[in-house]
């Protein structure tokens, strides 16, 4: 979806069936990303700039960089970034404590040029973006599942 600032946004959400603080620990843990979104081959933290990491997104057709910095951090609650360079992108992801469960909300915003943007938004990307971050909450689950 489209914003007025011209960033499209999505929002994806996933029950797991373990508690916040099991889950928290796992997905604060940013290197271990691509073990559960398909698109993220690798993120590095930044061993000497605390609350800043490099990624890297792509398939065998293309491959996108960025760093990305921490900008608000919440312990068992919210974690929000913002790209500092390359590929346009910021969000945050949300734990909501059901105990003995635990809600994950990833909301994901990127910017593509102009109209162009939102046309393939309307067309087919928004579909594939949300399908692809919905398939990696799935993921997640299982992964959270498995490792605690």
């Amino acid at each position: 979806m489209a914003n007025p600032d011209g960033w499209l946004e999505h929002t994806v959400q996933v029950q797991v069936e373990r508690p916040v603080a099991d889950v928290w620990r796992l997905w604060s843990d940013l290197e271990q990303m691509p073990n559960w979104m398909q698109w993220i081959q690798a993120v590095h933290i930044s061993p000497d700039q605390p609350g800043l990491s490099s990624w890297v997104l792509g398939t065998q057709q293309f491959h996108f960089t960025w760093r990305s910095r921490i900008v608000k951090q919440i312990h068992h609650q919210l974690i929000q970034w913002e790209a500092i360079d390359g590929l346009p992108n910021r969000g945050a992801i949300r734990f909501y404590d059901q105990n003995p469960n635990t809600i994950v909300k990833m909301t994901v915003a990127y910017a593509i040029p102009g109209i162009i943007g939102q046309v393939m938004d309307r067309l087919f990307l928004g579909k594939l973006v949300e399908s692809t971050l919905q398939a990696d909450l799935n993921r997640f689950r299982n992964y959270a599942i498995s490792k605690i």
